[in-house]
């Protein structure tokens, strides 16, 4: 098992997949990461040693992912609707925000709004 940010990992799962497993790294964030820290794009966790894994954790632990862009989007959904801005209503209503059709199919939209509501 390998520990990285606080979480186990198996050793045989790639180091691209494991890294796109934490919320707001895409697979372009974890290739640019791997390029900067020189890991191939297929290796496996097992094959890192351990100053390459603290190597990745201080690269993770300096960018805002997991619960801190989580309450960072929370905040700017409440800044906006604070604000009264139309954006802000829509998310509050829970309807389509970005101009998706409201006469058919808002249940898809809906549901990918649903953000923890104040009221």
């Amino acid at each position: 098992m390998v520990f990285i940010l606080g979480n186990n990992f198996s050793e045989q799962r790639l180091v691209l997949k494991t890294l796109q497993g934490f919320y707001g790294i895409g697979p372009q964030i974890s290739r640019h990461l791997l390029a900067r820290l020189h890991i191939h794009p297929t290796a496996r966790l097992s094959s890192l040693n351990s100053q390459t894994v603290l190597d990745i954790n201080a690269e993770l632990a300096s960018m805002k992912i997991e619960n801190d862009l989580r309450r960072e989007l929370r905040e700017n959904i409440t800044r906006l609707r604070d604000m009264g801005t139309y954006r802000g209503r829509r998310h509050a209503m829970g309807m389509p925000v970005r101009g998706q059709r409201t006469r058919t199919q808002t249940a898809t939209a809906s549901k990918f709004n649903r953000v923890e509501r104040l009221g």
